[in-house]
């Protein structure tokens, strides 16, 4: 099994260097099929690939020059299995150049030596004073919005297209791995191709280690990613962020067109779409340079696209946690902490984590519970009281036992007490239902009501829920004609029904027996 960095050197001194497989292979000491496998690989879901080296000038191909190279460079935005081999150059040269009289071997010769120079790009660190097509810069900016009423502070990728100008952003609850694949891949997607090169600043999602002499240590996942959609990826000089300028302005020029007022909306992933129907109204106002749209010039930008992976990229990224003996797992540094349930407690859990829900599941990969994302250094948790009260509606005896009581709202427990052992089962299976239907916080609400009115039967705490969230109305009071004395509002005591009930039961009991 190769490690990243070879498969990448392969595929480097493929594609960009034009070393032939054989080539490859001796180099490196490897066998010609373990060069072949990583070259043909499309799926960098689990390994990874890249390209580099060799070759010489032919001056009797001078009249026939401009047109191989307009022919090699068309290549680029081509898949490696449908770009010119030297054998079909030398077949449509003979075809369609009339006074074309040179050998195979002296095609083969040059196409060899200007693959070199076509397909190695830039080296680390290089950077053009001109943005050719098909270039882009990528950066995060900072934004407050309004989900479903609650005011965050996010942060929006920014992908834009120097040539051109156009950009385009979309909002996250927070900036990291997630976020950044989810993100490029959405705008890879919407615009039907893949950039051929990237430009990043040195963020540490990306980059674990800059090496003395402009290299950088890459993390696995974005080496994947990178290889995957088959970009190239040129970094920043630290600190000199105005290398990539571009997107360095679109960053805060969308914000201030796009952002503000202040974002509200009830769903993120609908209001993303709505951004990139933004992003491509913006692209039909002038270029400030050119005597065009950016549109229009966006055009030349889609024509050298890399064409997108025909397979899918796993964004989210797996992984697994030890709960606790509260059946709880933290992450972010121990900052944030999510319940899963009490049925794993001290026992290792898997996870797979997008950009907005953690997904827990257990040793089969079957779902426990998720939970959104939490953001922020701050010390934060999300709770899912579903399996917690699940569990203890089966084991009613040991609610007071165990360290889920004392985690319950303080009302809560003050309700569970007044309750009778015989019904607290019952109860709390109540709860869990009334949970599952309509969150945590109803079932909460409802057990302040049933405070409120001293009911403590599962029969009441039902009846409650229904009036006030199944539209249940409450009647006014009766109005009184002028004249009749107002009384005074007796507060309703279910529990003086309950006992007006049983002696209404024992007198008819009493009433059957002496028939």
């Amino acid at each position: 099994m190769l490690t990243m960095d070879q498969v990448h050197d392969i595929r480097e001194r493929y594609y960009e260097k034009g070393e032939n497989v054989s080539q490859i292979a001796a180099t490196l000491k490897l066998d010609w099929r373990t060069v072949r496998k990583y070259i043909d690989k499309e799926d960098f879901n689990e390994p990874a690939p890249k390209t580099a080296s060799d070759q010489r000038f032919c001056p009797k191909l001078d009249p026939f020059k401009d047109v191989i190279d307009e022919w090699l460079v068309a290549d680029k935005s081509a898949p490696r299995k449908q770009r010119h081999t030297a054998k079909r150059v030398y077949i449509r040269l003979n075809k369609e150049m009339k006074d074309f009289n040179c050998s195979y071997r002296l095609v083969a010769e040059y196409v060899a030596f200007r693959k070199k120079e076509i397909f190695k790009g830039p080296k680390t660190g290089y950077l053009p004073l001109e943005h050719k097509p098909g270039e882009a810069q990528v950066d995060f900016g900072t934004a407050d919005f309004y989900e479903n009423g609650r005011r965050i502070t996010g942060k929006y990728l920014e992908v834009s297209f120097p040539y051109s100008n156009k950009g385009f952003l979309q909002l996250f609850y927070g900036e990291n791995m997630e976020c950044l694949f989810e993100g490029l891949d959405r705008i890879f997607r919407h615009i039907g191709g893949v950039p051929h090169e990237l430009w990043f600043d040195n963020t540490k999602t990306i980059v674990t280690e800059i090496i003395k002499g402009g290299g950088r240590t890459l993390t696995e996942r974005f080496q994947r990613f990178r290889e995957h959609y088959g970009f190239r990826a040129i970094f920043m000089n630290p600190g000199e962020g105005h290398e990539k300028g571009n997107v360095e302005n679109k960053v805060g020029y969308q914000r201030r067109n796009f952002l503000v007022p202040l974002p509200r909306f009830i769903s993120l992933a609908d209001y993303n779409r709505h951004l990139l129907d933004l992003c491509e109204e913006d692209a039909q106002r002038g270029h400030y340079r050119h005597n065009s749209t950016i549109e229009e010039l966006f055009q030349a930008d889609l024509k050298v696209l890399r064409p997108l992976p025909t397979i899918q990229f796993e964004t989210s990224k797996r992984s697994t946690a030890r709960t606790n003996k509260w059946g709880k797992i933290y992450l972010n540094k121990s900052q944030h902490e999510y319940s899963v349930s009490p049925k794993y407690t001290e026992t290792t859990v898997n996870l797979v984590l997008s950009s907005d829900m953690v997904f827990i599941l257990d040793e089969n990969f079957r779902e426990i519970v998720r939970h959104r994302r939490l953001y922020g250094e701050s010390k934060q948790q999300q709770m899912d009281w579903l399996p917690y009260l699940r569990q203890l509606s089966r084991r009613p005896r040991a609610l007071k036992y165990t360290g889920i009581y004392e985690m319950m709202p303080k009302t809560m427990r003050q309700y569970l007490e007044s309750c009778k052992n015989t019904e607290l089962g019952q109860i709390l299976k109540t709860l869990a239902t009334l949970t599952e239907k309509t969150g945590f916080e109803s079932a909460l609400c409802t057990v302040d009501q049933a405070l409120q009115y001293q009911a403590t039967d599962n029969d009441s705490l039902k009846n409650l829920y229904r009036r006030v969230y199944m539209d249940v109305p409450e009647l006014p009071p009766m109005r009184l004609n002028p004249g009749i004395p107002e009384m005074s509002t007796l507060a309703p005591s279910l529990c003086a029904y309950d006992e007006f009930i049983k002696r209404m039961e024992v007198s008819t009991n009493v009433k059957s027996r002496n028939s």
